[in-house]
């Protein structure tokens, strides 16, 4: 039975101490190169050094064009190959490294890193335990001068790199993603980020799912593979036991902004968890962030389900409309009595709408699209009602949320939003005859919701879908009666200003009086005692002192 991990968390497993343990895979380690015979050198060197069985480990050595040409050094692995490949950049090159791999792993590995001694059999424990893992290094980056071939097979043999290569650096970046995430455990959204080519190992088979190198790719090309190796249901291990010196700089830490600049560009269309770098409101990527497929139904049933998806707040989706569209030949004299009507006017509505695909039959899963969603026609979800189901999913992790639509004489009414990566990961460890949906919720889990707190509505009780017109009017009406509210909110600010300052000066006011009936009283008090002042007149004599203060200071 495959092991199930749910989500990333490798921690489930417990990979044998390096040295105690019997390997039976074979690894192929895939190493282009373009020039850099002395730094190719080293790698080979170190290779050698390696404690895994000399007789399982395979080296391919892919010269990408380098003039003078390569050459294998002589300190190298006994099962070292050197392959050619014209075709320049390092997708066209790793690419055909793997072609030529015949192992159980694949181990990518620039030809400037030198591995530890057991950099390789720490890899490979890991994926003697589960056959899904992506395994990568802990590297330092170094710029101590360049030892000979036989200084780092011999410092290798003893554990001794460090005194040829230190003091050195890590690379921040891939550090503090493995720390802020507890090692990839808590946020595994971003898991496939460490997906590097420096030193970095994956099951054939599972590469072999998730497909090559991308070509088209100027910069990234590592990170998009890593995305589609987590879409087929790859678990992503970082190792601090498997540990290698990469020698100099990488690209990235010499020019990180130029680099997502570029990279940024062409990755935007095909990694669609990136949402970051997908802001535009409305237009198309190459990979869509969901594919809807909405099943069979009437023309009107089937509108109303297909109009409310693509008048939603997740522009980001691809509909396809299985049905036999092959058989179609509009009736031409007396259209009203085809008996394929309702097909015919489901294919002339939406024959030319780009985000609408006519297909033959439910096509094959595309992995590499983050979610599915299926639903019935005749229901429709809520503007937001898509975006809403996404959220949840991604910030719980669920592989599968069913949407109770309703219930019937036949059974249950449901619409399903799946997790891609979590089929793909449920097919890899689902034994014969179960069932599918089990294995998911075992490592990613089931929810059921119910439609109305989500939105979804019949197509007899939805409303309408509200233009996109409707909308920016009811954008700029809102934004101009916010700026209406907030223009007032400040006249009242104002006017309250000029009352507290009012208010101030009543205040200061009623203390200079205080003080000068206090000190009138005193005078009073006093000339009392000189000459007692009737009763009677004491208000008046009172009045008549402060009209003479007052004009005194008015004098």
């Amino acid at each position: 039975m495959t092991v199930r991990i749910r989500g990333n968390d490798y921690t489930v497993l417990r990979p044998p101490a390096i040295g105690t343990w019997t390997p039976t895979l074979t690894v192929t380690v895939v190493v282009p190169a373009y020039n850099g015979q002395d730094k190719l050198d080293l790698a080979l060197a170190g290779l050698a050094a390696q404690t895994y069985p000399q007789e399982l480990l395979e080296v391919v050595v892919v010269d990408n064009g380098s003039e003078p040409a390569l050459r294998l050094g002589g300190i190298r692995p006994e099962l070292t190959r050197l392959v050619g490949c014209e075709t320049p950049g390092r997708a066209a090159a790793r690419n055909a490294g793997l072609a030529a791999a015949t192992g159980d792993v694949v181990h990518w590995l620039d030809s400037d890193v030198v591995l530890a001694p057991d950099e390789v059999e720490a890899h490979l424990r890991w994926h003697h335990l589960a056959p899904y893992l992506v395994v990568t290094s802990h590297l330092r980056f170094t710029t101590a001068p360049l030892p000979e071939p036989r200084a780092v097979a011999a410092a290798a043999g003893t554990g001794g790199l460090g005194a040829l290569f230190e003091p050195a650096e890590p690379h921040e970046w891939l550090v503090d993603l493995v720390e802020r995430t507890g090692g990839l455990v808590r946020d595994p959204h971003r898991a496939f980020s460490l997906h590097v080519g420096g030193a970095t190992s994956v099951g054939a088979t599972l590469l072999k799912a998730a497909g090559p190198m991308d070509t088209e790719l100027i910069l990234g090309q590592d990170t998009e593979l890593g995305y589609r190796l987590g879409q087929a249901g790859a678990v992503f291990v970082p190792d601090p036991q498997a540990r290698g010196y990469h020698l100099g700089p990488s690209m990235r830490m010499r020019d990180k902004e130029p680099i997502d600049r570029v990279s940024h560009a062409y990755i935007a269309d095909r990694i669609p968890s990136y949402r970051w770098l997908r802001t535009h409101p409305g237009r198309q990527w190459k990979v869509p962030y969901i594919r809807a497929t909405v099943e069979p139904g009437g023309y009107d049933d089937v509108r109303a389900t297909v109009d409310a998806l693509l008048a939603g707040t997740i522009p980001d989706l691809v509909v396809d409309l299985p049905g036999p569209w092959a058989r179609l030949a509009p009736e031409r004299r007396t259209p009203l009595t085809d008996p394929d009507l309702d097909l015919v006017l489901i294919q002339g509505h939406y024959a030319h709408e780009p985000r609408v695909r006519l297909v033959g039959q439910e096509p094959e899963p595309d992995t590499a699209e983050p979610y599915r969603l299926h639903l019935p026609a005749g229901w429709a979800p809520g503007e937001d009602s898509l975006a809403r189901l996404l959220d949840l999913a991604s910030e719980q992790g669920y592989g599968l949320i069913n949407v109770l639509l309703d219930e019937t004489a036949d059974g249950v009414v449901a619409a399903r939003l799946e997790r891609s990566a979590a089929f793909a990961r449920a097919r890899i460890v689902a034994e014969p005859g179960e069932d599918i949906d089990d294995a998911v919720d075992d490592t990613f889990g089931v929810l059921w919701v119910d439609a109305e707190t989500y939105g979804f509505a019949s197509a007899a009780q939805a409303a309408p879908p509200v233009g996109r017109r409707g909308a920016y009017r009811a954008r700029s009406e809102a934004a101009a009666e916010v700026a209406k509210l907030k223009k007032e909110t400040e006249r009242l600010r104002g006017q309250i200003a000029k009352w507290r300052d009012e208010s101030g000066r009543w205040r200061k006011g009623a203390v200079e009086y205080r003080r000068e009936i206090g000190t009138l009283r005193r005078e009073l008090a006093a000339a009392k005692k000189a000459q007692p002042v009737p009763r009677t007149g004491f208000a008046r004599a009172l009045r008549r002192a402060l009209s003479r203060r007052r004009r005194g200071k008015e004098g």
